[in-house]
């Protein structure tokens, strides 16, 4: 559990505007639940989503994320660990495996959060940013994320990380316009599963 309260270099919650940011949302409440309502709600909402937005620049770190008020999922998964970090609430980084029409290929990995709750355990929650066929909402112990799992292809992806994976890392580094991340969406294949063989 430790591993999911230390700063990395992408979730860099010791970056003096992160910390001092996670402590202001925190100002009147030590209930590690509320606290953590207040981070989600601060980044889906006053985050813009890089794409929705038609927004740069492109943003991988969380202190980028909150300097500029804007990234991908990714990036802004990556300010709501930074921010829970801070107020020392376990957190980490999950993704689905999303198709990009709802038709099928192709599919591009999509980012969320977990968070760790005493009496919950680890709870999910879709920081990205609703709008018209999203409503992304924190009501623990009831998950509602941004996307549902619909077609074959898709996958909610059961790792729970410290830190970003390589492909996503690679994408946010290698582009920087927010068009070109979305022409370049990262993917990853799902592993068959052959148990049954």
């Amino acid at each position: 559990m430790q591993d999911y309260l230390k700063p990395t270099s992408i979730v860099d919650f010791e970056h003096p505007t992160v910390m001092e940011k996670a402590k202001k949302l925190a100002v009147e409440t030590e209930d590690p639940i509320k606290i953590a309502r207040l981070c989600f709600e601060f980044v889906r909402d006053e985050i813009k989503h890089s794409h929705d937005y038609r927004m740069n620049p492109v943003t991988l770190k969380a202190s980028e994320v909150l300097e500029h008020g804007t990234g991908y999922c990714y990036a802004k998964s990556h300010l709501l660990a930074a921010l829970l970090r801070a107020n020392s609430i376990p957190a980490g980084i999950c993704y689905q495996r999303l198709s990009r029409d709802d038709k099928g290929a192709p599919f591009c990995l999509h980012a969320l959060n977990a968070v760790y709750l005493e009496d919950i355990g680890w709870y999910r929650m879709d920081a990205r940013g609703n709008k018209e066929d999203v409503n992304a909402q924190f009501n623990p112990p009831h998950e509602q994320l941004a996307y549902e799992i619909r077609i074959e292809g898709e996958a909610d992806l059961p790792e729970i990380w410290t830190d970003p994976i390589p492909p996503v890392v690679e994408v946010l580094s290698k582009y920087t316009d927010y068009a070109e991340v979305y022409d370049n969406l990262p993917d990853v294949p799902l592993i068959a599963n052959n148990c049954d063989e």
